[in-house]
């Protein structure tokens, strides 16, 4: 006769199931026991080396249980291997495989700065190849208006421009409002730095700190969040490299970089 061991753990102390969630390359999980945030880089028989955003590594082993993603529990498991051609571009486009790079248009998306070329090149840089359009950066807008009339924008070669801080009543307003060819476009995002255009979320941070007026907001951003203050620009590598994805930004961002695309790109 088969015996019967019934389960008599009461229903509150049985643990709840979990999802199962592969560890792929750049997932940003933490580890539950140390706090330890960081995104996946290998992952072999038994463990998960993560980095965080200093670039420490650390390894742990794939526990049940083990991990948080954007605050849930999860169990990681090794991700199942073979090889596979992506159906998306980082933007969210379909890819299009061994497409080749259009050769460029006389028109030309302008951004402020160095940090936002290579976020719109992270995100967008497939699609921006495939359609011919170069982004380059002005080292600020102060100079917008004349550097337009030198770039002589026309029917075959539109401007796109995307300004920082865009808000009514702020000098980059002022300043795009002096811009009236109907061959360029000039639309913004509503944050001090486009580094507020990535989602707390991706860096494994509540929030974007609140940073005092006449203070560098990179510096007191660093500062608020113990990020190296000194070394701006890696600290924006180690920002850059935990983007994968449009899902990563902010709708404010993407919705104006896809329209001076559909702008640059119109027949």
């Amino acid at each position: 006769m088969r015996s019967y061991n019934p389960d008599l753990t009461p229903p509150w102390k049985k643990s709840a199931p979990v999802p199962e969630v592969p560890a792929d390359p750049d997932l940003v999980v933490e580890e539950v026991t140390t706090g330890f945030c960081g995104a996946v880089i290998r992952c072999e028989a038994g463990t998960v080396t993560l980095e965080d955003r200093f670039g420490k590594h650390r390894v742990f082993p794939l526990e049940p249980r083990g991990f948080l993603l954007e605050g849930r529990v999860v169990t990681l498991v090794r991700p199942v291997a073979g090889p596979s051609r992506p159906t998306r571009t980082a933007s969210g486009s379909v890819a299009v495989p061994g497409a080749r790079a259009r050769v460029a248009r006389a028109g030309r998306i302008y951004v402020e700065g160095r940090h936002d070329a290579e976020l719109v090149e992270r995100v967008w840089g497939d699609d921006l190849r495939i359609e011919g359009v170069v982004v380059e950066y002005l080292e600020g807008v102060d100079d917008l208006p004349s550097i337009v009339a030198e770039f002589g924008p026309g029917p075959d070669a539109r401007l796109g421009v995307l300004v920082d801080h865009l808000v009514p009543g702020s000098k980059e307003s002022r300043i795009a409002a002096q811009v009236t060819s109907p061959h360029v476009l000039v639309v913004g995002h509503p944050y001090i730095d486009v580094w507020e255009a990535v989602k707390p979320s991706s860096l494994g941070i509540p929030a974007w700190p609140a940073v005092p007026r006449g203070q560098d907001w990179k510096t007191g951003v660093c500062r608020a969040l113990g990020w190296p203050s000194d070394n701006t620009g890696a600290v924006w590598q180690a920002i850059l490299k935990r983007v994968t994805s449009y899902k990563d930004l902010e709708p404010e961002l993407l919705g104006r970089v896809e329209e001076l695309i559909d702008f640059v790109t119109a027949p």
